[in-house]
């Protein structure tokens, strides 16, 4: 069932999702809702819950592995293997490897182009970008750096938002590296 899905279904589903990838809470659980289903009629495996299915088939939700695919453009991009169209620009810090510079938002159009714009890609790609660990940032070959980008994204809790349960977050990278930086500040400590 699994090799089905992911060669028949997951491929439609993540066809340019760099592109695409939506950001609307509806949108990423209609998205889920697919792989939701399927996983359900995995045998042995309905009696779990989504988000513990997903970890028992080493899976990754759809929205994580937008992500995922977002950071490795961005990788290809950095070492010109694809075009950098909407001049990403990158920047060497010393002590924290390649970061990519994040655009300002314009403060001066209405709230959902603001909205839209800082969901485009040319915001989200850097902002995914500069919170991964920067020892993977500065891995040089393409497949070890897409293995690195997987043991990370496994690594993360994965609860995707899905009909009829509220996740702790967006379950976007970006918000499990603010909890862990708010946890490695209060040492640890509840806020």
């Amino acid at each position: 069932m699994l090799t089905l899905y992911k060669s028949l279904v997951c491929s439609h589903l993540e066809y340019c999702s760099p592109l695409w990838n939506p950001a609307k809470v509806y949108d990423i659980q209609e998205l889920e809702g697919v792989q939701r289903t399927f996983t359900s009629k995995t045998h042995g495996l309905q009696h779990l819950h989504y988000w513990d299915r997903l970890k028992t088939l080493s899976l990754m939700s759809l929205q994580r592995r937008r992500e995922r695919y977002i950071v490795m453009h961005m990788w290809k991009i950095l070492h010109g293997l694809t075009s950098n169209d909407l001049e990403i620009q990158f920047i060497v810090n010393p002590r924290l490897g390649t970061l990519a510079k994040v655009p300002s938002v314009r403060t001066k159009s209405s709230a959902a182009h603001q909205t839209l714009y800082e969901t485009s890609f040319s915001v989200m790609s850097p902002r995914l970008w500069n919170c991964i660990p920067s020892h993977i940032r500065t891995v040089s070959k393409h497949d070890g750096f897409k293995h690195h980008m997987t043991a990370f994204m496994l690594s993360l809790p994965d609860k995707p938002p899905i009909r009829g349960f509220t996740p702790p977050n967006s379950n976007s990278i970006l918000d499990w590296r603010n909890d862990r930086e708010a946890s490695a500040l209060w040492g640890g400590q509840q806020l």
